[in-house]
């Protein structure tokens, strides 16, 4: 356990920062590490029932023979709905890991489109970001 520590104290001094905001610290590294692995238990526990509640549905099978219309396009809508469901636990699930990768890797705050590093403040609220407020704007604006 207190190797991933001394990880994240190797890691905390190397992270980029931008100009005229403070170095990493140990303790904010930490912090980020917890939220992120925190939010990867909960998208995994997310991701299971949502597999579980899809199984079920599946289960049900989609033949409308001798059901009602409406509860066949029931059916349909929660299915749907729950696909739905699936697949966003399983997108936000692989965005935590992927920032804690970048966390362990020490690639944790640079902007996979330009290069530059994200900033602090953004990463201390968004840690998943993967852009700079700068090519983030670029690309909604497409």
């Amino acid at each position: 356990m207190a190797a991933k520590g001394n990880t994240s104290a190797c890691v905390a001094a190397d992270l980029p920062v931008l100009p005229g905001e403070e170095p990493w610290t140990e303790e904010e590294v930490a912090e980020v590490r917890a939220e992120l692995t925190a939010e990867v238990e909960r998208m995994r526990k997310a991701r299971d029932t949502s597999d579980a509640e899809l199984a079920n549905l599946m289960g049900e099978g989609i033949d409308g023979a001798g059901k009602d219309p409406a509860d066949v396009g029931s059916s349909n809508f929660e299915r749907d709905q729950e696909l739905s469901i699936n697949a966003n636990a399983r997108k936000l699930l692989e965005q935590n890991e992927s920032a804690l990768r970048r966390l362990d890797e020490g690639k944790f705050g640079l902007c996979e489109n330009c290069g530059s590093p994200i900033g602090k403040a953004r990463l201390s609220a968004f840690p998943k970001a993967t852009m700079c407020v700068k090519c983030k704007q670029r690309q909604e604006r497409r």
